[in-house]
């Protein structure tokens, strides 16, 4: 008996060690595969990316994504969602194209559901970032109208917690923006424009959504490395885009103690409708983003995981009143 049991304990161990190790060695291979299948999709992704010599292109105001060649990369298809924005409400200003779009979709993959604020003339592409939310299973709300209007602002936020139940995060993302050689060629009107869209726009939307916002809430803004740099050739935009810097930090101290939190992402160059109106010739369109390290502009999806780390409270907790620059290799800004 002592003897029989002995061996069939011995065979046993030995079948459970042959065992463990193909079934060790098939997860290692598999893991493995896994790893160099992800490595090939990044390079391949990352050769998708478009540089200069862009082609020659050029939008009058607004316009649109739908019009741009190449058409700028905001699906992020390797970005894979875990949860992180589960159960929360997100609107975004200019969350039509671009780094708004962009956003959109992310934070629609992390589980929040997501408004998103444009003008009328830009609904062609606010229908596909509506798509591209309902695609994530979850629910989209279309605003459209002037963020320079303060009623139409007030009037988003309280559509946003009436029809989807509350609002944890802003996003002040829209903005104008038109290149001129010299303060000479700046008119009042559009000075005006730049400076209602841009900031005015940023404190209508705080100022409305506060009193809707929970302790968790977080606050992103948009800025920019020309608000950190300053930029000849954009006098105007850059003001504001430093002035977005300052109202950040200034607007964290003032609502750290609800629990609130607030910071900006300020990219360089990204691939937007914004640039196709803002230059001044389809020339400059062509190299927009050449003079960066990466000599390329950045993409609306390599931008928009900058947010959801912002936004959600598993990842940045303890982050508020910063600045986040994204140059493409740039180390210089500030």
């Amino acid at each position: 008996m002592t003897t029989a049991s002995k061996r069939t304990t011995r065979n046993g161990n030995s079948r459970s060690s042959a065992s463990a190790n193909r079934n060790g060695s098939t997860r290692g291979n598999r893991n493995g595969s896994r790893a160099k299948s992800l490595k090939a999709a990044e390079n391949r992704r990352e050769q998708s990316r478009p540089s200069a010599p862009m082609p020659k292109q050029h939008q009058e105001f607004p316009g649109l994504e739908v019009r741009m060649n190449p058409r700028p990369q905001y699906k992020a298809p390797l970005y894979i969602g875990s949860g992180k924005l589960n159960g929360k409400v997100a609107l975004i200003t200019g969350g039509d194209s671009g780094i708004g779009r962009a956003v959109a979709v992310l934070f629609a993959r992390e589980g929040a559901d997501v408004a998103i604020m444009f003008l009328p003339e830009e609904k062609v592409d606010a229908a596909e970032t509506r798509r591209a939310i309902e695609a994530e299973g979850r629910r989209a709300l279309l605003l459209p109208g002037d963020v320079t209007d303060p009623d139409y602002c007030d009037e988003c936020v309280s559509r946003v917690t009436s029809e989807l139940g509350a609002l944890d995060i802003l996003v002040n993302n829209a903005a104008f923006q038109e290149n001129k050689g010299s303060i000479d060629e700046i008119t009042l009107e559009q000075f005006d424009r730049t400076f209602k869209t841009n900031i005015y726009g940023y404190f209508y939307l705080t100022k409305f959504a506060l009193p809707k916002m929970k302790r968790g809430g977080a606050i992103i803004n948009t800025g920019s490395i020309t608000g950190l740099e300053g930029h000849k050739e954009l006098l105007d935009y850059s003001a504001t885009k430093g002035a977005i810097h300052a109202f950040t930090k200034s607007l964290a101290q003032n609502l750290v103690d609800k629990g609130i939190r607030v910071n900006c992402v300020a990219p360089g160059p990204v691939w937007t409708p914004l640039n196709m109106v803002a230059s001044e010739s389809a020339e400059d369109v062509a190299q927009f983003g050449a003079d960066t390290p990466m000599e390329r502009a950045a993409q609306p999806e390599e931008i928009a995981p900058t947010y959801v780390f912002l936004a959600s409270n598993i990842d940045s907790s303890y982050i508020t009143g910063e600045v986040i620059s994204l140059l493409g290799g740039e180390t210089t800004a500030g």
